[in-house]
C-alpha cells in the first residue's frame, strides 16, 4: 500500500466514523439498575421496550445472598452479598413478567413491564 492510498484510506475512515458511531451506540444493549436492600427491589417496577434485549444490572447490596427467579422471564442468578449480576432478558413480547427474591419470596417482588 502506498502512502497515497493510506492516505486515502484513512480520510475515507475519519469521514465515515460519525455515520458509523450512532449506528454501533444503537447496537449495545440497554442496561437497567436494580437495586436489592433490605430485602426488596427497587424498582420493583421496571419498564422496558417490548422487542429489545436488555441487560438487568442486579445489584445486591444486603449482607446475604439473594436469587433473582422469574418463571416468566425464564431466569434465575443468584447474587452475593455486596455484589452486583448481569441477567439479560428479551426481546420481550409486550406484557407483564413478574419476578422474585427466591430466597425473600414475601418482601423481594417486581415486575418488568414490556411496551
Amino acid at each position: 500500500m502506498t502512502i497515497r492510498t493510506s492516505l486515502i484510506a484513512l480520510s475515507l475512515a475519519a469521514a465515515l466514523a460519525p455515520t458509523l458511531a450512532p449506528t454501533l451506540a444503537v447496537a449495545a444493549d440497554a442496561e437497567i439498575v436494580i437495586t436489592i436492600k433490605e430485602h426488596q427491589f427497587s424498582p420493583a417496577e421496571v419498564r422496558v421496550p417490548a422487542g429489545k434485549k436488555i441487560k438487568l444490572i442486579i445489584d445486591n447490596q444486603d449482607a446475604t445472598a439473594e436469587e433473582f427467579e422469574s418463571a416468566e422471564l425464564n431466569r434465575e442468578k443468584i447474587i452475593a452479598p455486596k455484589s452486583k449480576a448481569s441477567v439479560y432478558i428479551g426481546p420481550l413480547s409486550a406484557g407483564k413478567y413478574p419476578f422474585m427474591g427466591e430466597f425473600n419470596p414475601t418482601t423481594a417482588r417486581g415486575v418488568v413491564i414490556a411496551e
